[in-house]
C-alpha cells in the first residue's frame, strides 16, 4: 500500500484514470462529441494560497483548491480533503467522480471537491481552525461556497469539527441569510446536522454489497452463493467508512476476516470484531499485536491478498494495481474509497473473469445521499419526523386498540411498542438511504444486462450518469 501511495503522489494521473473510465462508457452512448467533452471537463478550478501564523510565531503559506466539475445542476457538492498528498489532479478527479456519483444516485447536485495540502496531525487545533476559517473566507470572496452555489462536506482528514468552523465562518460573513446553515453538510447535530450522517457512507457501502450478492444469476457467474450471510470480508482502512461498513456488514450476517491499516494488517478466518480492533488501536496506537488475530502482516498490501469473498478498499486511491490484482483472492471488490482500483487492474479483474467490482461512484454514494437530506433539512428548517411522529404513533395505537377490541386478543407490551412506534429522524434517514442505494444498484444493473458489450458495473454506472447529465445540459441549452 505504501508503495502505491508513493507512486500516486509522484505521478498524479487520477483525473486521467477517471477520464479513461468516462471515455470507455461514452462509446455506449449516442451523444455529440462536444457535449461529451463538456460533461467530462472541469468547469471551474480555483487554486489559491494563503498565509497562516503558526503557534511558534512563524508564517507558513498553505496551498488549497476548490474545483467545481459540473454545473448541469446547482449547487455543486463535494467534500474537503486535508492531506499532504493533495494536488490539483486529485481534486479535479474527485470532483468529476462527485458529478457522476450524484447522477447515479439521483441526487440533484453538480460535482465539486476541495483540498488543503497539509498533514492535519502536524498542526494544533487552533492552527487547524485558522486554516479552515481562512479557507472558507477565500471561498466566500470568490463565490465558491453557499447553499445555492457550492456545498462542501467532510472528506479524508476532516469531520464534524471542521464543518462547524466552516458553517460559523459563513454565518459570520453572511449575517441574516436565512438558509446559511445549508452552506455545508456533515455538521454535528447541535449545529443542525442530521442523524445518521456520520455512518452514512459506510452504511451505503454495506447496502450496496448486500444488494449485489442478492442477485443469484450474477453470483453464479463468479462462483459465489447468493446472500450476504456468512460472506468473508476484508476491510482496508478502519476510518469512518471502513468502520461503519464493517459494523453494518456484521449486522447483515457477514464475517469480517481481515482488517488492513497503514501500519499493517490482521487476519482471522473465524472473524474479527471491529469495535475490539478499534479499541486496541486507541490503546496501543496500532492494529498490530491484536490478541485475537491468527495472522499479522507488516505489509498492509499483503493483507489485501488473503482469502475472502469480498474486499472493501476504504482508504485511498490506487491501492489495487496491475502489480497486485492477480493476487487478490476476493470475488467482489466493493470500492469504499474513491479510485482504489486503477483502470488496468479493473480490466484484469473484471474482463478477465476474476470477479465483479462495485464501483466507487455508486458504492460510496451514501455520504452525499445523506448530505442531500441534511441540506434539505437546513432549507426547510425542521427535523425529519418532527411534524408527524406523534401523529403516526397515535394513529397506530388507535388501530391496535381497535383490532384488540374486535378480536379479543391482546398484544404484549413489546409487540405494542414495535407496532405503535413512529419513525425517528435517523430511521427515516437510513430508510431513505437504503431505498436510494437499492434503486440505484438495479438501475446500474439494468444498463449492464441490456448490452452484452458493456464490460462491467463501472461502465454501466457511467453510461447511466452520462445520459442523465447530458439530458440536463440539453434541456438547459447554451446561452449566451
Amino acid at each position: 500500500m505504501a508503495n502505491s501511495i508513493a507512486l500516486a503522489k509522484e505521478q498524479p494521473h487520477f483525473f486521467h484514470d477517471v477520464s479513461e473510465f468516462f471515455n470507455r462508457a461514452a462509446q455506449f452512448t449516442n451523444h455529440d462529441a462536444g457535449l461529451l467533452n463538456q460533461i467530462k471537463a472541469c468547469n471551474s478550478v480555483y487554486r489559491f494560497q494563503f498565509p497562516i501564523k503558526r503557534d511558534n510565531g512563524g508564517l507558513e503559506v498553505i496551498d488549497a483548491w476548490r474545483v467545481q466539475h459540473s454545473h448541469h445542476k446547482t449547487p455543486t457538492k463535494g467534500g474537503i480533503r486535508y492531506s499532504d498528498m493533495v494536488n490539483e489532479d486529485e481534486v479535479m478527479a474527485l470532483a468529476a467522480l462527485m458529478s457522476y456519483k450524484c447522477a447515479i444516485v439521483n441526487v440533484p447536485f453538480g460535482g465539486a471537491k476541495g483540498g488543503i495540502k497539509i498533514d492535519p496531525r502536524q498542526y494544533s487545533v487552533r492552527e487547524l481552525e485558522n486554516i479552515t476559517r481562512r479557507y472558507t473566507v477565500e471561498l466566500i470572496k470568490k463565490n465558491f461556497i453557499g447553499p445555492a452555489v457550492d456545498v462542501p462536506a467532510p472528506d479524508y482528514g476532516t469531520g464534524e469539527r471542521e464543518m462547524s468552523w466552516i458553517a460559523d465562518t459563513y454565518l459570520a460573513m453572511n449575517p441574516g441569510q436565512l438558509d446559511a446553515l445549508g452552506c455545508v453538510t456533515g455538521k454535528p447535530l447541535s449545529l443542525h446536522g442530521i442523524a445518521g450522517r456520520r455512518g452514512a457512507t459506510g452504511r451505503g457501502v454495506a447496502i450496496a454489497i448486500r444488494e449485489c450478492v442478492s442477485v443469484a444469476e450474477d453470483m453464479k457467474k463468479i462462483g459465489l452463493t447468493p446472500g450476504i450471510e456468512g460472506k468473508r470480508i476484508i476491510i482496508q482502512g478502519l476510518g469512518n467508512v471502513g468502520y461503519f461498513s464493517a459494523k453494518v456488514l456484521l449486522e447483515f450476517g457477514a464475517i469480517i476476516v481481515g482488517i488492513c491499516e497503514f501500519d499493517g494488517a490482521i487476519y482471522n478466518a473465524d472473524g474479527l470484531d471491529p469495535d475490539e480492533v478499534l479499541q486496541h488501536r486507541k490503546e496501543t496506537g496500532s492494529i498490530m499485536n491484536f490478541g485475537k488475530s491468527q495472522k499479522e502482516f507488516s505489509s498492509p498490501a499483503e493483507g489485501l491478498e488473503q482469502a475472502c469473498d469480498i474486499l472493501v478498499p476504504a482508504a485511498l486511491e490506487n491501492q489495487i494495481t496491475e502489480e497486485n490484482v492477480k493476487r487478490i483472492q476476493a470475488k467482489i471488490i466493493a470500492e469504499g474509497a474513491n479510485g482504489p482500483t486503477t483502470p488496468a487492474a479493473a480490466d484484469i479483474f473484471v474482463e478477465g473473469g476474476r470477479g465483479m467490482i462495485i464501483p466507487d461512484m455508486f458504492c460510496n454514494a451514501g455520504g452525499v445521499t445523506v448530505s442531500y437530506f441534511e441540506w434539505l433539512k437546513n432549507l426547510s428548517h425542521i427535523a425529519f419526523g418532527r411534524m408527524d411522529r406523534r401523529y403516526t404513533e397515535t394513529a397506530n395505537l388507535n388501530i391496535v386498540n381497535m383490532v384488540e377490541g374486535v378480536t379479543g386478543a391482546s398484544l404484549t407490551d413489546e409487540q405494542r411498542k414495535i407496532i405503535v412506534k413512529g419513525a425517528s429522524e435517523e430511521e427515516l434517514v437510513n430508510s431513505g438511504l437504503e431505498d436510494t442505494m437499492i434503486r440505484s444498484y438495479h438501475e446500474i444493473r439494468e444498463v449492464y444486462v441490456s448490452n452484452d458489450q458493456i464490460p462491467g458495473l463501472r461502465t454501466a454506472a457511467l453510461v447511466g450518469a452520462i445520459n442523465k447529465i447530458a439530458e440536463s445540459y440539453k434541456n438547459m441549452g447554451i446561452w449566451p
